[in-house]
């Protein structure tokens, strides 16, 4: 039997719908680039779009052919149905990622382990630690669908690390839904000891942070941020640079907090790459609290920000306020997407003429790298002979481009 797997939202949801298809592959089961007899949709809730883009996403797999779509993660656990009416061959799964893997592969008959399951077709590896969130910010629905904050064991982590670089990973990006809640009481373990602990496996390259909370960049995570192999790149959610509304959000920090605790992180790690998330009309948002956020964004010198305009999410604090035009919503995300790319290309304009050291993780049809440097910087390389994907090379940056570096390998 075919399956393939398929994912909407952020690199969590990209970590469980790889776990579902090491688990079918484990079972015996024929993955296939095209849409399988089984069709495996990992979803997003984060706001009602996402949604709409996953029911898409289902609807979609059944046109192509797919005799049965599953339909897992956040979107599956809201209070409504979402996929009501998506037909018989539609199976919605509100289990865990790990209980919806195994709840799969039993009903599709995939119970024998025939073997280790062949890498993702990636250079990076994704390596869950942490699931589930008690921050309880008033606009977000990820304690509901996630639940609590869990976390594995920190020899669990460092067991399937090896396992993703024997699979040739030379990456490896450490993942949850709030990563600084990490903890392994048993090994007393915090997150820099994840990073430090993945830092030192033999045949790793580098080690990658997805995401964290400015509330958990302490004097400890920074100093990890040191180690030769740990990517000097924070994704750090700023959300809103007006402290009335940070306040209104319950964000656990005000502006002059997120600007202190970053600038520790870049004393530590000097030409760390900042980027961010920011909402855009919430509810308490007015006109000067935008323009704050504007000031702020400018002031923190981002290279790269995700707009996401504010969307009312059931079960939520602010679940029945959106005072916000979406006309103005829309205005505001695209000043706001304008000045991230304008300071990503000032970002990448200062390092014209530097080294890097690029993960090439696919060739474009014209032949050229398209990759990552340590930074995250993305890069598009001119074709090289004997550059393949996987491979780390290095780079000289020769000019900012519009959307990414354009390098040459050295």
């Amino acid at each position: 039997m075919s399956f393939s797997v398929e994912f909407l939202g952020c690199k969590i949801s990209h970590t469980d719908v790889q776990g579902v298809r090491d688990r079918l592959l484990a079972g015996g089961l024929e993955e296939t680039s095209e849409t399988g007899a089984v069709h495996v949709v990992n979803t997003c809730c984060v706001t009602n779009e996402a949604v709409a883009k996953s029911r898409k996403a289902v609807r979609a797999a059944l046109r192509r052919g797919a005799q049965q779509v599953y339909v897992t993660g956040c979107a599956t656990r809201l209070g409504a149905d979402a996929f009501a009416g998506t037909g018989a061959r539609v199976t919605v799964v509100r289990e865990n990622a790990e209980e919806a893997a195994e709840r799969i592969a039993r009903e599709l008959g995939a119970t024998a382990c025939v073997g280790p399951a062949p890498r993702l077709e990636r250079t990076r590896a994704f390596v869950k630690v942490q699931d589930g969130c008690t921050f309880g910010c008033s606009f977000c629905v990820i304690p509901r669908v996630r639940g609590a904050s869990r976390s594995r064991p920190l020899r669990a982590v460092l067991d399937e690390a090896r396992r993703r670089v024997a699979q040739g990973h030379r990456e490896l990006v450490v993942t949850g839904v709030n990563l600084g809640l990490y903890r392994d009481a048993d090994a007393v373990a915090k997150l820099p000891d994840v990073l430090h602990g993945l830092a030192e496996l033999e045949g790793v390259a580098r080690v990658r942070l997805s995401s964290i909370e400015v509330n958990h960049l302490s004097a400890r995570l920074c100093e990890a941020l040191a180690h030769p192999r740990v990517c000097p790149h924070l994704h750090v959610p700023l959300q809103s640079g007006d402290d009335a509304v940070l306040k209104a959000m319950r964000r656990r920090y005000d502006l002059a907090t997120y600007a202190r605790r970053v600038e520790r992180a870049r004393e530590h790690a000097p030409g760390l790459n900042l980027t961010g998330d920011v909402i855009v009309g919430f509810p308490a948002e007015d006109d000067a609290a935008f323009a704050h956020t504007l000031a702020a964004v400018e002031e923190l010198a981002f290279s790269r920000l995700h707009v996401f305009p504010y969307s009312p999410r059931p079960g939520t604090r602010t679940a029945d306020a959106d005072p916000v035009p979406a006309a103005v919503k829309r205005r505001r995300a695209e000043r706001l997407r304008a000045l991230s790319d304008r300071l990503g290309h000032s970002y990448r304009a200062a390092r014209v003429g530097r080294r890097d050291r690029v993960l090439i993780e696919r060739v474009g049809p014209d032949g050229r790298l398209h990759g990552y440097g340590a930074d995250y910087t993305a890069y598009e390389l001119r074709a090289h002979a004997g550059a393949r994907v996987g491979d780390l090379v290095e780079v000289v940056l020769e000019a900012p481009g519009e959307r990414a570096a354009v390098g040459r390998v050295a």
